[in-house]
């Protein structure tokens, strides 16, 4: 149900934000616009998050559903909306349509309505996919006109996250450093119910890849005990249909996690040794986190995302272990033999974290997005 707008929503000293975001699977989508709002609120402005599947809030960001979030109100978008409801709301200053979703109709026949009366038009954003393709750079901050529907004719703009200063960047916290630099992974871990030993850790965050339990077996025949802290979902599933679960089970190396708030998934991969992420969201996490990862990248049918990922090994000037071991995870080539040993996945670190401090020299996303949306109103 659509909660009330609370006084300090009404804050005329904060511009106004909405943010319009379909889940299409996987929730990657929820947990990148919450990101996003949040980062937002952090910076002085105020959010209208629109979701159509907004449950999973209640475990990723406790608190959002309950309207306790400062400068952060989410609406449930139905289809269609309650009958006046984007009549009674305040005009926002920008739109974000995250990842192409369209905002909803009778959004876009209100707006109508209120330019006809001499409204200011929002600026429109159109926040695409994260890559470190070529044609982000091109692409990003290009107008684009609106085509058909009630708004048609008005521009919005192509907005770019990526991993260079040509592109809009990515999602990082004010105080991420310093949050980083006060994490004690023992703390916790013990906080967590986990294993607090000297052993090696693996967070286990992907769909299915066919790699899988040749990785938990090889890994886990080393001198080097192995704890494998697993995701739930898909990649729950995946591991429990393993023919390694069992010995590892009985070993007492192998942890189903709850699903996590975000900050606490930030803490796993700050906690763990190597990272087996996926997605767009969790990929960006990994690398702030500065640890060795392997990203498991959305898969398509026409194969369009093995260049995507040779893109961003490129870019991550990932040594041939790293790249290698990318494409046996994402099935791009099969080996007999997938796992490097901890002694090659230790090198994998400096790699990561020259890629980190490259991009910590660029702006963030967060504070572009805010000075492109008030350079074009």
């Amino acid at each position: 149900m659509h909660q009330p707008t609370v006084a300090p929503q009404a804050n005329r000293d904060r511009p106004l934000w909405d943010v319009f975001c379909r889940v299409v699977d996987n929730l990657g989508d929820i947990g990148v616009c919450w990101r996003l709002a949040a980062n937002l609120a952090d910076r002085g402005q105020q959010v209208r998050l629109w979701i159509d599947q907004p449950e999973p809030l209640r475990w990723m960001a406790p608190g959002a559903l309950d309207g306790t979030i400062p400068w952060i109100e989410v609406i449930p978008w139905k289809t269609p909306l309650p009958a006046g409801l984007c009549d009674s709301l305040a005009p926002a200053h920008v739109w974000v349509e995250a990842f192409g979703c369209h905002p909803p109709d009778e959004a876009q026949h209100a707006l109508k309505q209120q330019l006809a009366s001499g409204a200011v038009s929002p600026v429109w954003i159109n926040l695409e996919y994260l890559s470190a393709e070529s044609y982000v750079e091109r692409s990003h901050g290009l107008p684009s006109p609106v085509m058909s529907g009630p708004l048609k004719g008005i521009g919005k703009w192509f907005f770019y996250p990526g991993f260079t200063s040509a592109t809009g960047g990515l999602l990082r916290e004010a105080d991420l450093g310093s949050r980083q630099a006060g994490f004690d992974a023992t703390v916790w871990l013990r906080q967590m119910k986990l294993p607090a030993s000297p052993a090696k850790r693996v967070s286990v965050f992907c769909y299915e890849p066919a790699a899988l339990d040749d990785l938990l077996c090889q890994a886990s025949e080393t001198n080097r005990p192995v704890q494998w802290l697993v995701a739930p979902g898909r990649s729950a599933l995946a591991v429990h249909q393993s023919p390694a679960t069992e010995g590892l089970q009985t070993a007492g190396c192998l942890h189903y996690l709850p699903p996590l708030p975000q900050q606490a998934f930030d803490h796993l991969l700050w906690a763990c040794d190597l990272n087996l992420v996926r997605g767009e969201d969790s990929l960006v996490r990994a690398i702030w986190a500065g640890k060795p990862f392997v990203w498991h990248i959305y898969p398509q049918h026409d194969n369009a995302h093995h260049a995507k990922l040779d893109a961003f090994l490129d870019w991550l000037e990932a040594p041939l272990s790293l790249r290698r071991f990318h494409h046996v995870w994402n099935g791009m080539n099969a080996s007999a033999s997938h796992w490097p040993g901890w002694d090659v996945v230790n090198e994998w670190q400096g790699c990561v974290q020259a890629a980190r401090s490259r991009l910590w020299s660029q702006r963030d996303l967060g504070t572009q997005l805010i000075e492109f949306a008030f350079k074009n109103r």
